[in-house]
């Protein structure tokens, strides 16, 4: 099948979703002579973080669905455009296309979706013009922080939520208690925004560990997309560590597992953000995939429903992978939760093509979401911490080639697989 011909199914996919229009203040009008809202949506379609947009152009088809009879706010019904770029996981790009949108197309809402290298360019793009923006799929500190934020001086555009350092420090520090190590880690880090946030000395990993009587090493940061780890390994293997832990992507952590194969290092556990989230990069590593761990932040189990359908978070999974013939993955439930909060900020703006009514009806939101609570009564950042960040160990499984083993932070318990986690 071509990826045109995929891309029509998937929207054809999401069309069932229209049947819930009028229940959603959507209704099915004429539009007469109103003004279209038009919507920007930049995702990283392509390049290294394109497995973080994977499930967005479904979401896009699902919201174009349901957004097929326009609008309603103020007492008129209007009708919607979704203007849907690709990063091409370039931050320099993603500031390019958020320019091209705010200028040329003059969008009234602009959305950004996964990983620091779209998100914060298309926001600060956003600021600097005064245009609102909402966004989701990135630590919070990494896109507050990295953009200049502070606290008694927050941005005034541009709003975001999604957990924080704080919540999946704690997930990996859970999974490590249930192990017997000797406590010392070995810090993996991309230079990249999210991995020098993850290294921060004030908020990210090194504070946190220290406090929770771990000990660590951490070499030089490597460039994406390094051919090379051994300046890292042999950091490693000179400090004895028994935990390797860090950001990367999927082609570079292979790239380390390797490597440390080939020079005879085997930690007894490995836990890295971003390249353990999705079933298809775990897969591609083969035999050095198997009990690797990693976060976890959206599953279908969790208890919340879709403000929009009325769908719980398995049916919205078991509809994806019914549609894309591919596993679910996390970032499905926030892409979908992304728009459940544009829709609703759009329905109570009253004036869309005014900036200052969506950016006020962004602050005044309080919606609970497939996945949780969102509001931004503390500021231009919602963390949503109403069901906690797990952990999760990838084991090989019957239904997909690998499924996740889910560890609850809190007590650190493997669900429903042994009562601890198993060392590489």
């Amino acid at each position: 099948m071509t990826p045109h011909a995929r891309n029509r199914r998937l929207v054809l996919q999401g069309t069932a979703a229209a049947a819930s229009a009028a229940a959603l203040g959507l209704p099915r009008l004429a539009f007469g002579q109103e003004k279209s809202i038009k919507l920007g949506f930049v995702s990283p379609l392509t390049g290294p973080y394109a497995l973080f947009g994977e499930t967005d152009q479904y979401m896009v088809g699902k919201a174009r669905a349901l957004l097929a009879s326009g609008i309603t706010t103020g007492g008129k019904t209007y009708p919607v455009e979704i203007l849907v770029r690709d990063s091409q996981s370039n931050p320099n790009k993603a500031a390019e296309l958020a320019g091209n949108l705010i200028l040329k197309d003059k969008v009234q809402l602009m959305l950004p979706s996964c990983t620091s290298e779209t998100i914060n360019p298309v926001a600060d793009q956003c600021e600097l013009n005064g245009v609102p923006c909402l966004s989701t799929v990135q630590p919070w500190q990494s896109y507050f922080f990295s953009r200049g934020g502070k606290p008694d001086k927050p941005f005034e555009w541009t709003y975001h939520f999604f957990w924080g350092l704080e919540d999946i420090i704690a997930g990996f520090v859970g999974m490590w208690g249930s192990v017997a190590t000797n406590k010392k880690i070995g810090f993996l880090f991309e230079r990249s925004t999210d991995g020098e946030a993850w290294a921060s000395k004030e908020f990210g990993f090194p504070p946190a560990v220290t406090k929770a009587g771990y000990t660590f090493v951490t070499p030089p940061f490597f460039q994406p997309l390094t051919a090379d780890f051994s300046p890292q390994i042999a950091e490693f293997k000179k400090a004895g560590v028994d935990i390797i832990a860090g950001i990367t992507l999927p082609q570079d952590l292979k790239t380390f597992m390797a490597q440390c194969r080939q020079q005879g290092f085997k930690p007894k556990i490995v836990t890295v953000g971003k390249a353990l989230l999705f079933p298809s990069a775990v897969e591609a590593m083969g035999d050095l995939g198997e009990g690797m761990s990693s976060e976890v932040w959206w599953t279908p189990t969790f208890p919340f429903k879709s403000s929009l359908t009325g769908e719980t978070s398995a049916k919205i999974a078991a509809d994806y992978e019914a549609a894309s013939k591919k596993q679910w993955t996390q970032p499905l439930g926030y892409s979908h939760a992304l728009w459940e909060v544009a829709i609703d900020v759009l329905k109570r703006s009253g004036k869309p093509h005014d900036p200052k009514a969506v950016r006020d009806a962004i602050r005044a939101t309080d919606l609970t979401t497939v996945v949780g609570p969102v509001n931004w009564k503390r500021g231009p950042v919602a963390n949503v911490g109403k069901t906690p960040v797990l952990g999760g160990q990838w084991v090989k499984g019957q239904k997909f080639k690998y499924e996740l083993a889910i560890v609850d932070n809190s007590t650190a318990k493997i669900v429903p697989a042994a009562a601890k986690l198993k060392p590489l």
